[in-house]
């Protein structure tokens, strides 16, 4: 048995910008999901974060083969899910299930517990009968902490936080293999954030699930992933264990999320140095040339990072997209301070020693 249970390879999902009424024709792309690599081990939790708009939900949703990738490959148990024809794909489907945001508009209002839990079922032709299926679906349902009551109610019976409880339920009763769960607790207060939690994690142990859980919030995502990948504007920056993610982040996007956590401890937090971008996300359907995070980078440089872009590359565990993660991390390049080797260029002359800070209005993470 594989280790890796899914692999993407240079995923890329770019979305046509459409013009005209008459004569429709194509102008541009949306960028969305631009050459992301990962793999998530059997039985782990892949922690995916970044701001909104980055491609997160994108990316998780052509895992599942629900929004259609442009370029690229996703490799599901050794098995290339964008070549197979569909009905293959289809009974492939039951070894993958979706937690979805929004536990309400994801439930159908029209149908009650047992029959939303059922309809997975009768789809891949689970169980022999309606006792069976019944008997299937009593299970997930007290797998989550439901009531079998709860079976004949209708989803605006619920809270917010037993409305997700029957979302995992219903991606449970298919026995899949790997959940993605997006932005599985954003939608709920901050105590039923941690019951939910504590729900995945105690059917990650008893199922041998594979997570991949999309957030924006890098304090919940710590608590439950193995390994944690920072993505901005389409695109993977860096990727490392959690624990070394938070100790040592290697790349100023990473950094810049990091510092807008706040710390439970008065005299920490006062203590605590920001890292302030400049302006707003850049758009996918244009996205800089270069390093994509250069237009807001603190510690951007005027040649390397505006001409060139990053590739992942491994640095004592870590894969970081940037070219001066080494330097950062030590210290010897400052915020806003060109990198020696570009002080003086080749050809003579001298260039600028520190880089202007940006004219645009600064903004938190």
């Amino acid at each position: 048995m594989s280790e890796t249970l899914v692999e993407v390879r240079d995923l890329k999902v770019h979305f046509p910008i459409r013009r005209g009424v008459l004569f429709d024709r194509v102008v541009g792309h949306v960028k969305a999901v631009d050459g992301v690599d990962l793999r998530i081990a059997r039985g782990q939790t892949y922690g995916l974060v970044g701001e909104s708009g980055c491609g997160k939900s994108t990316l998780g949703r052509a895992i599942l083969q629900l929004t259609p990738s442009t370029g690229g490959e996703v490799v599901f148990d050794g098995v290339s899910l964008d070549q197979l024809p569909a009905g293959k794909l289809r009974e492939m489907r039951r070894r993958f299930q979706m937690i979805f945001q929004d536990p309400m508009s994801s439930l159908d209002p029209r149908q009650n517990v047992e029959s939303i839990l059922v309809e997975g079922l009768q789809a891949h032709n689970i169980g022999a009968d309606r006792d069976e299926r019944r008997q299937i679906v009593t299970e997930a349902l007290d797998s989550v902490g439901l009531p079998r009551w709860a079976l004949s109610r209708y989803p605006h019976e619920f809270s917010g936080g037993q409305r997700q409880r029957i979302g995992i339920a219903r991606a449970l009763v298919l026995g899949p293999e790997l959940i993605v769960a997006d932005e599985p607790v954003s939608a709920l207060d901050v105590s039923i954030q941690a019951q939910v939690i504590n729900l995945l994690n105690e059917l990650q142990i008893e199922r041998n699930l594979t997570y991949l859980v999309i957030a924006h919030d890098l304090a919940v995502v710590r608590h439950i992933s193995d390994t944690i990948g920072v993505m901005y504007l389409g695109a993977l920056v860096e990727e490392a264990s959690g624990d070394q993610l938070y100790r040592e982040p290697l790349h100023p996007y990473t950094r810049a999320l990091l510092s807008a956590v706040p710390v439970p401890d008065p005299e920490v937090e006062d203590r605590r140095e920001r890292i302030l971008l400049a302006g707003d996300l850049p758009s996918p359907a244009n996205p800089p040339a270069g390093c994509r995070f250069h237009t807001r980078c603190p510690w951007v440089q005027p040649t390397r990072c505006v001409d060139e872009r990053p590739v992942l590359r491994e640095i004592g565990g870590t894969r970081v997209a940037c070219h001066w993660a080494e330097q950062i991390a030590s210290g010897a390049l400052r915020p806003h301070q060109v990198a020696p080797e570009l002080v003086h260029p080749a050809g003579g002359g001298t260039g600028p020693s520190t880089v202007s800070a940006p004219s645009e209005p600064e903004t938190y993470v």
